[in-house]
């Protein structure tokens, strides 16, 4: 097995629990190393710190493995994806979620979400695709499915080297439909935005149910629906859905439909930005009493953080411009280059800036399937927070 040897002062981070190293970290770069292979890491003293997944390509090198002298095990791939699925099972998440989230379930670089019969799966770098067998191998032995769908469109995949081109095994449909805390819901498995479905925010959309009674609720970036459809189900009175793709809006009106709710939910292909000027101004047919506001991730690197951050703050301040006295929006951000401190921050400024007095209700994270690794705070991206003009 080669060795790569960290620089001597970039070990704290990793030491502190990090999983990745990043190329100018290291002493040198091998680039004799087959990318994704399984190399040791040492410290600037020559002490094993673990294994990890190299690629001299990649501005991310190495990602730890595994920790110590101990070798990894032939089963390992097996081993953590049962671990992931057992540690999920305690939450009551079986069938419908992510089962497994990279690095936070110690298999950096792979992601599995599971639709009931079919898993959707993401294989971000080299090292885990140099696994690809063992993968689906380990995935049938434990979730039994009928088909298996590799994704293989994310952008990381780019920066690793690899190819893309979706990868079918066994047989998946077009569609098939799951279901999330009571309610139902129509999910492209093959044409879908990510691996089909947020199950990220499943907490969140449980948290929201109380507040929904009797209110109208404008549900902007709302992809399928299913923020929306949990609020009609909820007593919601009225429900006005927007999203930018029109096949989005489409399966936001199936699913309003699938679970009784389309004389509550109207979904259309509108601009968000639009919307929320239109609020302001006085120009909609009512008032929203809730506003639901979960736009894509803007920061798609730290180069474009201050320039997103700007646009959280411009669509949370017109936001609560527009709301009443006693009105809600539920917000959220999905991207790791914003920590929860920045979050909160934004919202600081969006309020300052509406002239408005706020109060947090909550502020909130990802759905327990999506676990936060210590030490890691790149696992933690997505931050919800439920604020009140008062």
């Amino acid at each position: 097995m080669k060795e790569i040897r960290i620089k001597a002062k970039e070990e704290h981070r990793i030491n502190k629990g990090h999983c990745w190293i990043f190329s100018n970290e290291l002493e040198k770069v091998d680039t004799t190393i087959t990318p994704g292979s399984i190399v040791r890491v040492l410290d600037s003293k020559g002490q094993t710190i673990g294994t990890a997944f190299f690629n001299p390509h990649s501005l991310i090198s190495a990602r730890i493995i595994e920790r110590g002298e101990e070798p990894l095990g032939k089963d390992f791939i097996f081993e953590r994806m049962d671990n992931a699925y057992s540690y999920r099972k305690q939450f009551g998440v079986r069938r419908f979620g992510r089962m497994v989230y990279g690095e936070a379930d110690g298999l950096p670089g792979l992601v599995i979400d599971r639709y009931g019969d079919y898993l959707v799966i993401d294989i971000l770098t080299a090292g885990m695709e140099t696994l690809k067998n063992e993968i689906k191998a380990a995935a049938n032995k434990i979730f039994k499915p009928k088909g298996m769908i590799f994704k293989n469109d994310s952008s990381f995949r780019v920066l690793e080297g690899l190819n893309g081109g979706t990868e079918i095994e066994g047989e998946v449909p077009q569609e098939t439909q799951i279901e999330e805390n009571g309610v139902k819901y129509l999910v492209a498995l093959q044409g879908g935005q990510k691996t089909g479905f947020y199950f990220d925010q499943r907490d969140n959309r449980e948290f929201m149910k109380p507040y929904f009674k009797d209110k109208i609720v404008m549900d902007l970036y709302s992809y399928t629906g299913s923020f929306g459809i949990t609020a009609a189900l909820n007593g919601a009175a009225a429900v006005w859905g927007t999203d930018s793709s029109a096949p989005a809006v489409e399966y936001a009106n199936r699913n309003a439909e699938l679970n009784g709710v389309a004389d509550i939910c109207q979904y259309r292909k509108d601009d968000a930005e639009r919307l929320l000027s239109a609020m302001k101004k006085g120009e909609l047919p009512e008032k929203p009493d809730i506003v639901l506001l979960d736009p894509p991730a803007f920061v798609k690197n730290r180069k474009a953080l201050a320039q997103a951050v700007n646009l959280y703050v411009k669509l949370n301040k017109m936001a609560l411009e527009g709301l009443e006295s006693g009105g809600m929006l539920a917000t959220s951000t999905c991207s790791h280059h914003i920590s929860r401190e920045i979050f909160v921050n934004i919202l600081k400024q969006a309020a300052a800036k509406a002239g408005k007095r706020v109060t947090m209700i909550a502020l909130r994270g990802q759905a327990k399937d999506h676990p936060v690794l210590l030490g890691m705070p790149e696992t933690e991206y997505l931050h919800f927070a439920l604020l009140q003009v008062r």
